[in-house]
């Protein structure tokens, strides 16, 4: 059963960040360098070793893509057009508008709104195939204006290929791991490098990432997934829900509820145990449910938000909307009883690309604001250029920087 656990204090409960091991790191670097080195060669050698590869070539043909959407069943076409049609509009209203005016006389300021060229998305494939994070990676992209968009995904499976052929996304590449977000970042034959990569992984995945950060963009490291429910009161049989469809992502997934009621606490774990007998996803579920997740009882609401904010989980669910104004730190934020973590997952519209592992507190989910650049601009009259030298020239030589204010000098006695 899942441990209930008594919080006096929120600074009292130790937050157990998971780390990438050293290991991961060693075992990863001699991959990356292959492909640096080798290209293909290697990028080929070790599809064939860690993805199943066997001789199937690198690239997603045209007419798979198109075969597969055409395999798709009508109920999941339907289902991907609906979330299709969500994440674009609600990643359209993210852009950042371009912005142009004078603050003072003949000072004019602004910036420009720019897509990045190519844009990779890893899509995860193992377990359980994920077209959702397809869509969810991809259609930002998209409603940025990015050129190029090319996915790699170890085993795509039927949806999604047929997603990507609905997007009229034509590189589609059977690759994963850390050797395909070497590609990326260096560019073979094959896989011509990109701007940024964006979508979740394994853990050597995340590592690369973080690794190869600098040399290509890269959303954030992600780790396993997260929720926390922030609640005084509520369903036990909703709660129990929301807690297992995070558990059963993978056995290092957390589910935490923050309570005041003691006997809502025990309702719940009874529930998780309950609905635990029929889910077929019991076994990767349970694990995560008895080792990295928990319930805490907590004094007093205040005391149940600072600790919410001092996790800074991946998802929070607050059935409390009142309490927002409160909420400091979340990748992303479900309010009310009746919105479950699972809408967000597929159909509501946000992303559900999110920071992990506490970096919720530096940022929230990827948006479509990630794959562009926002460059400021700048004009100055004449006369606007005079009134700002004594404070530019000032500057300049007080950082030994003679030839700045020179070039501001120069103008002036022209």
């Amino acid at each position: 059963m899942i441990q209930i656990v008594q919080v006096r204090e929120p600074g009292e409960v130790k937050l157990d960040r998971p780390s990438d091991p050293a290991m991961v790191e060693r075992s990863v670097a001699p991959i990356i360098k292959g492909v640096r080195n080798k290209g293909d060669s290697a990028l080929l050698r070790f599809a064939r070793q860690f993805d199943g590869l066997g001789n199937l070539p690198l690239r997603v043909s045209e007419d798979e893509l198109e075969s597969a959407a055409e395999r798709m069943t009508p109920a999941v076409r339907e289902a991907a057009s609906v979330a299709i049609r969500n994440i674009r509009e609600y990643a359209e209203a993210q852009l950042p508008k371009e912005f142009w005016r004078e603050f003072s006389p003949g000072r004019k300021l602004g910036w420009i709104v720019r897509p990045l060229e190519a844009v990779g998305c890893y899509v995860p494939s193992g377990r359980y195939p994920l077209p959702s994070t397809l869509l969810m990676t991809a259609v930002l992209a998209q409603a940025a204006g990015v050129k190029r968009i090319c996915v790699v995904s170890p085993k795509p499976s039927t949806e999604i290929l047929g997603c990507a052929h609905m997007l009229g996304i034509r590189e589609v590449f059977r690759v994963g791991g850390a050797h395909a977000i070497a590609a990326l970042a260096f560019g073979t034959k094959t896989i011509a490098r990109v701007d940024r990569i964006a979508g979740p992984g394994n853990i050597y995945v995340a590592v690369a990432k973080k690794m190869l950060a600098g040399e290509v963009g890269i959303d954030f490291v992600a780790g396993p997934t997260e929720i926390l429910i922030l609640t005084e009161t509520g369903d036990p049989r909703f709660i129990a829900a929301d807690m297992l469809a995070q558990a059963e992502h993978d056995t290092t997934a957390s589910a935490i509820l923050i309570t005041t009621s003691h006997p809502l606490a025990e309702a719940v774990a009874m529930e998780i145990e309950r609905q635990l007998e029929t889910l077929p996803t019991a076994d990767v579920a349970q694990a995560a449910i008895h080792t990295g997740s928990r319930i805490y009882v907590v004094p007093n609401i205040e005391a149940g938000v600072t600790l919410a904010n001092r996790i800074a989980p991946e998802h929070l669910s607050l059935h409390d909307p009142l309490l927002l104004p409160q909420i400091t730190n979340a990748g992303t934020v479900f309010l009310g009883q009746n919105t479950p973590e699972s809408a967000g997952d597929y159909a509501s519209g946000p992303s559900h690309v999110l920071p992990t592992n506490g970096v919720a507190r530096l940022r929230g989910g990827l948006s479509a604001a990630d794959f562009v650049k926002v460059i400021a601009i700048q004009q100055l009259s004449p006369s606007a250029l005079e009134e700002l030298a004594p404070a530019i020239k000032t500057l300049a030589r007080a950082e030994g920087l003679e030839a700045h204010a020179r070039a501001v000098e120069v103008r002036s006695a022209k």
